[in-house]
């Protein structure tokens, strides 16, 4: 494997880690979410790293785009929150945190570990 993609996963890795640690101590709680400000600003960022670091990878090696479930959708977001940040959806950066992340997050270590 190209050493810039397996960087790259290791990026969208550590901002999934990143993002899990988040809730270590809190209880996933859509409300709590919503009302921290701070929390979302960082969730987004992680979330603007993972859809570059897709982004790249996919730039760079189409085979990842079939390898990434829902690789297009999951830049798509990135661009949503870096030029459209005033119509964020907390429910839908919520439904991603809780329903596409932990999967994004298994299809990703298999990769790195299939290096």
């Amino acid at each position: 494997m190209d050493e810039r993609i397996l960087k790259w996963l290791f990026d969208v890795k550590m901002a999934i880690d990143e993002i899990d640690s988040y809730f270590i101590d809190e209880e996933k709680d859509f409300f709590k979410y919503r009302s921290n400000l701070m929390l979302k600003r960082a969730v987004e960022r992680d979330l603007e790293i993972i859809g570059e670091a897709i982004n790249r990878i996919i730039t760079r090696d189409k085979y990842f785009e079939i390898k990434i479930t829902n690789a297009k959708a999951i830049i798509s977001l990135r661009n949503q929150v870096i030029h459209a940040y005033d119509n964020i959806s907390d429910e839908n950066i919520w439904s991603i945190l809780t329903n596409h992340l932990p999967k994004l997050k298994k299809e990703i270590e298999y990769l790195i570990d299939e290096k």
